[in-house]
Protein backbone atom coordinates (compact mmCIF):
# COMPACT_ATOMS: atom_id res chain seq x y z
CA UNK A 1 0.00 0.00 0.00
CA UNK A 2 2.88 2.37 0.82
CA UNK A 3 4.47 1.52 -2.52
CA UNK A 4 1.31 2.54 -4.39
CA UNK A 5 1.25 5.82 -2.46
CA UNK A 6 4.89 6.50 -3.28
CA UNK A 7 4.36 5.80 -6.98
CA UNK A 8 1.29 8.05 -6.99
CA UNK A 9 3.24 10.83 -5.31
CA UNK A 10 6.05 10.47 -7.85
CA UNK A 11 3.59 10.68 -10.76
CA UNK A 12 1.84 13.71 -9.31
CA UNK A 13 5.16 15.49 -8.67
CA UNK A 14 6.31 14.81 -12.23
CA UNK A 15 3.05 16.04 -13.71
CA UNK A 16 3.08 19.08 -11.44
CA UNK A 17 6.63 19.94 -12.41
CA UNK A 18 5.57 19.88 -16.06
CA UNK A 19 8.12 20.81 -18.66
CA UNK A 20 9.99 23.10 -16.29
CA UNK A 21 9.14 26.21 -18.32
CA UNK A 22 7.40 28.88 -16.33
CA UNK A 23 3.95 29.86 -17.62
CA UNK A 24 2.71 33.42 -17.82
CA UNK A 25 1.88 35.09 -14.56
CA UNK A 26 -1.81 34.74 -13.67
CA UNK A 27 -2.36 38.51 -13.97
CA UNK A 28 -0.85 38.53 -17.48
CA UNK A 29 -2.85 35.50 -18.51
CA UNK A 30 -6.09 37.08 -17.25
CA UNK A 31 -5.37 40.42 -18.88
CA UNK A 32 -4.68 38.90 -22.28
CA UNK A 33 -7.62 36.51 -22.24
CA UNK A 34 -10.30 38.67 -20.60
CA UNK A 35 -11.58 40.15 -23.89
CA UNK A 36 -11.68 36.66 -25.37
CA UNK A 37 -13.56 35.34 -22.36
CA UNK A 38 -16.07 38.19 -22.59
CA UNK A 39 -16.54 37.57 -26.29
CA UNK A 40 -17.05 33.85 -25.70
CA UNK A 41 -19.49 34.64 -22.88
CA UNK A 42 -21.50 36.94 -25.17
CA UNK A 43 -21.64 34.22 -27.86
CA UNK A 44 -22.70 31.61 -25.32
CA UNK A 45 -25.39 33.88 -23.90
CA UNK A 46 -26.72 34.54 -27.41
CA UNK A 47 -26.75 30.81 -28.10
CA UNK A 48 -28.60 30.13 -24.83
CA UNK A 49 -31.19 32.76 -25.72
CA UNK A 50 -31.65 31.26 -29.18
CA UNK A 51 -32.03 27.78 -27.70
CA UNK A 52 -34.55 29.03 -25.14
CA UNK A 53 -36.59 30.60 -27.94
CA UNK A 54 -36.38 27.38 -29.94
CA UNK A 55 -37.58 25.35 -26.95
CA UNK A 56 -40.46 27.78 -26.34
CA UNK A 57 -41.52 27.52 -30.00
CA UNK A 58 -41.36 23.73 -29.92
CA UNK A 59 -43.38 23.63 -26.70
CA UNK A 60 -45.98 25.92 -28.25
CA UNK A 61 -46.14 23.79 -31.40
CA UNK A 62 -46.45 20.66 -29.27
CA UNK A 63 -49.27 22.18 -27.21
CA UNK A 64 -51.20 23.15 -30.36
CA UNK A 65 -50.70 19.68 -31.83
CA UNK A 66 -51.89 18.12 -28.59
CA UNK A 67 -55.01 20.28 -28.62
CA UNK A 68 -55.73 19.30 -32.24
CA UNK A 69 -55.34 15.63 -31.37
CA UNK A 70 -57.68 16.02 -28.43
CA UNK A 71 -60.29 17.64 -30.69
CA UNK A 72 -59.89 14.85 -33.22
CA UNK A 73 -60.26 12.24 -30.48
CA UNK A 74 -63.49 13.91 -29.36
CA UNK A 75 -64.79 13.97 -32.94
CA UNK A 76 -63.93 10.28 -33.38
CA UNK A 77 -65.66 9.40 -30.11
CA UNK A 78 -68.79 11.27 -31.22
CA UNK A 79 -68.79 9.54 -34.61
CA UNK A 80 -68.36 6.14 -32.94
CA UNK A 81 -71.29 6.91 -30.65
CA UNK A 82 -73.45 7.88 -33.63
CA UNK A 83 -72.43 4.71 -35.46
CA UNK A 84 -73.36 2.55 -32.46
CA UNK A 85 -76.73 4.28 -32.24
CA UNK A 86 -77.38 3.63 -35.93
CA UNK A 87 -76.45 -0.04 -35.57
CA UNK A 88 -78.69 -0.38 -32.52
CA UNK A 89 -81.81 0.75 -34.42
CA UNK A 90 -84.03 -1.96 -35.84
CA UNK A 91 -83.57 -2.62 -39.53
CA UNK A 92 -87.14 -1.54 -40.31
CA UNK A 93 -86.61 1.90 -38.76
CA UNK A 94 -83.67 2.59 -41.05
CA UNK A 95 -85.79 2.38 -44.25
Amino acid sequence: MQFVGAVGLALVSTAWAGSGQPGPAPAEQTATSLPQVRQRLARNQAEVKRLEQDVAKRESDSKRASERLQQQDQAIAELQKQLQELRARPAAAQH
